[in-house]
C-alpha cells in the first residue's frame, strides 16, 4: 500500500526514526516524500529473515487518520465500498477509496476504534462505546490528497483528525507473535487477524493490529512519535527481531499477491479490473450509495477489458514495471510489478492482461530486455499467506 512520491510542497521530509536508522546503519533513500531506509544488510537477507523470523519495519511515512462522529460509519461508506456500519469494534477491514468514474484513489485499512468506557459500580453505572471512532491507515504518498478528499465530502458533523504527531511500525513474521508477546504480555494471545485494540505499554498508549502487508502473521503498532526510538530498541532486543528495509518489504507484498499503490492500482484502474472485489461486499455492490457504484456497476455487468493476475515467468530476469505481455504477436497487457522472489527462486509479476487469457495456467511471453521469455498465469498469492486466523 505505498507509492513513491514526493510530498505536496517537493520537500523530503525525515522519519521519527530517521536518526535510529542510521546508526543501525541503514541505506536512507526518498521514498514517498520521506527519507525512508531501503536496506540495511541486504534485501534478500532482510526477506529470508522475516519469512523465518520477524522483521521491524518503519512504516511511519503512511496516514494515520481519525475519523470522529455519530454519522461516522454513514459518512465513510459515501465514500468507501466496503461494509463500514457493520464492522465490529476492534475489527479492521481493507477498503478503497473511490472516485466517481469508479478509479481507486488510494487502498486504505480502517479499524473500528470506538472506545469502551468503564463503567462505575460504585455508582451504578454500567460500562457503554463512547462516541463512533474510525481509524485508517492510508498510503503516505496519497495523504495529503485523501485528506483533501475526505474533508471535501464527509459531513461537517464529522470529525477528520491528522494522526501527524504518532509513528506506525510493523513487526512481521513467524516469530512476531512470540517476540510481541515477551514485550507486552497477556495483550496479543486473544488477538487473531486483523483484530485492533488500545493498550498502555508504561505510560505510552499503543494501537496494535494483527495486520500488514507482507503475507506474515505480524502486527502494526501505533504510538506517540517521541516514543517509537524506545519502543522500536524494545523489541529489537528480542532475539527474533532484526530491522528490515522497504527493500524487502516490496518483494514480501509483491510473494503475497499484494497490490501496490500507484503501480498495480491507480486512478485508471477499477476494483473489478483490480480482482479487488472481496473489497465490496456483496450488498454494497448491489446497494450502492457510495463514490464511483454506478462506474463500478456498469464494469461488473459487461466484464473488464482486462484484469490484474500473476505471472510465473521461466528463467532467472525479473520483469520490471512496464514489460509488455504477448499473445503470439498481440500484446494483451503489461507488467505492474515484479522482481526475482527470494523464496520461490525465480521471477515472479503482477500484470494486466486480456480477460480472456486471465485464467490460471494460459501461456503468454514477457518482454524483457528484447527477449521474449515464456510465462504462465498464476493464482496469487505467489507464496501462502499466514496470517493468523486462531486454532
Amino acid at each position: 500500500m505505498s507509492e513513491e512520491h514526493e510530498n505536496t510542497d517537493g520537500e523530503i521530509q525525515t522519519l521519527p526514526l530517521d536518526a535510529w536508522h542510521r546508526r543501525k546503519g541503514a541505506r536512507m533513500v526518498p521514498f514517498a516524500g520521506y527519507e525512508m531506509p531501503i536496506q540495511y544488510e541486504g534485501i534478500v537477507a532482510e526477506h529470508n529473515w522475516t519469512r523465518e523470523q520477524a522483521g521491524l519495519f518503519d512504516v511511519s511515512h503512511m496516514g494515520q487518520l481519525m475519523v470522529t462522529g455519530d454519522k461516522a460509519a454513514e459518512e465513510l461508506e459515501k465514500l468507501l465500498p466496503g461494509a463500514i456500519a457493520s464492522l465490529k469494534p476492534g475489527r479492521t477491514r481493507y477498503s478503497l477509496l473511490m472516485a466517481e468514474d469508479g478509479g481507486i484513489l488510494d487502498d486504505l485499512m480502517v479499524t473500528n476504534a470506538t472506545p469502551w468506557i468503564e463503567g462505575d459500580e460504585e455508582e451504578g453505572a454500567e460500562g457503554h462505546w463512547g462516541d463512533p471512532a474510525y481509524y485508517l491507515v492510508v498510503n503516505g504518498a496519497m495523504k495529503w490528497d485523501d485528506i483533501a478528499h475526505l474533508r471535501e465530502h464527509l459531513d461537517d458533523d464529522v470529525t477528520l483528525t491528522h494522526m501527524d504527531d504518532h509513528a506506525l511500525v510493523a513487526l512481521q513474521g513467524p516469530n512476531a507473535a512470540t517476540a510481541l508477546n515477551r514485550v507486552m504480555r497477556n495483550v496479543i494471545d486473544d488477538m487473531v487477524f486483523m483484530d485492533s485494540v488500545c493498550h498502555d505499554f508504561g505510560e505510552w498508549p499503543l494501537r496494535i493490529t494483527r495486520s500488514g502487508y507482507t503475507g506474515e502473521d505480524g502486527f502494526e503498532i501505533s504510538l506517540p512519535a517521541e516514543h517509537a526510538e524506545s519502543f522500536c530498541n524494545r523489541l529489537c532486543a528480542e532475539i527474533e527481531v532484526r530491522p528490515i528495509g522497504l527493500g524487502a518489504r516490496d518483494s514480501l507484498r509483491l510473494e503475497a499477491g499484494l497490490p501496490l499503490y500507484g503501480h498495480d492500482i491507480t486512478t485508471e484502474t477499477d476494483p473489478v479490473s483490480a480482482d479487488l472485489l472481496f473489497a465490496l461486499t456483496k450488498k454494497r455492490r448491489e446497494e450502492g450509495g457510495w463514490m464511483g457504484h454506478e462506474a463500478v456497476a456498469k464494469v461488473l455487468a459487461d466484464g473488464p477489458a482486462q484484469k490484474r493476475v500473476g505471472l510465473n515467468i521461466e528463467g532467472r530476469l525479473p520483469a520490471r514495471e512496464g514489460a509488455l505481455v504477448y499473445s503470439g504477436d498481440k500484446q494483451v497487457g503489461r507488467v505492474t510489478s515484479g522482481g526475482f522472489s527470494p523464496t520461490l527462486q525465480r521471477p515472479i509479476a503482477m500484470a494486466y492482461i486480456d480477460t480472456g487469457l486471465a485464467t490460471e495456467g494460459t501461456e503468454v511471453e514477457v518482454e524483457v530486455r528484447k527477449k521474449r521469455l515464456p510465462a504462465k498465469v498464476a493464482a496469487m498469492p505467489f507464496v501462502p499467506n499466514r496470517y493468523h486466523r486462531g486454532k
